[in-house]
């Protein structure tokens, strides 16, 4: 259905629609997310006569698929990108596009995991020293006891 920008689309409570609380409930995601969804144009919500969200019978699918992208790390606007390519069944449909961003995804990831690993080898270099003087310390206290 065509519609200009700000035009409410009555539903009626026998097309499926569902109420911001009750999607938040069958999802286990909170309203507050859901709204936050809606702001980055990951999802679609109309309005009903009385003002309240409704959102369409593949919200429950799209917000299923919203927390599967973010649990890969991707932000909102690569998962506003891919959401196109991620309808219809498990997985995302594949095109140069979506896999172009998978991509770009992995190689931001593997990156941080480089870093990741770089912090911790720089850690674990003060941890060996710090054990070093440690045990000299010990070492020293000990023989100080003895002489004593």
């Amino acid at each position: 259905m065509a519609r200009s920008a700000g035009e409410c689309v009555v539903l009626g409570e026998g097309e499926g629609a569902l109420r911001i609380g009750e999607l938040a409930e069958r999802s286990g995601v909170s309203a507050r997310s859901l709204r936050y969804y809606e702001q980055q144009g990951l999802l679609r919500a109309d309005r009903d006569a009385n003002g309240y969200r409704r959102y369409g019978p593949d919200a429950l699918e799209t917000v299923g698929r919203i927390r599967e992208l973010l649990a890969t790390g991707m932000g909102t606007d690569a998962i506003r990108e891919l959401l196109p390519c991620a309808q219809g069944g498990p997985g995302l449909v594949f095109c140069d596009f979506s896999s172009g961003v998978v991509e770009r995804q992995m190689a931001r990831l593997d990156a941080e995991i480089a870093e990741l690993a770089r912090k911790r080898e720089a850690l674990a270099t003060y941890a060996h020293a710090m054990r070093q003087r440690r045990d000299e310390d010990r070492a020293l206290a000990a023989m100080a006891l003895r002489s004593a």
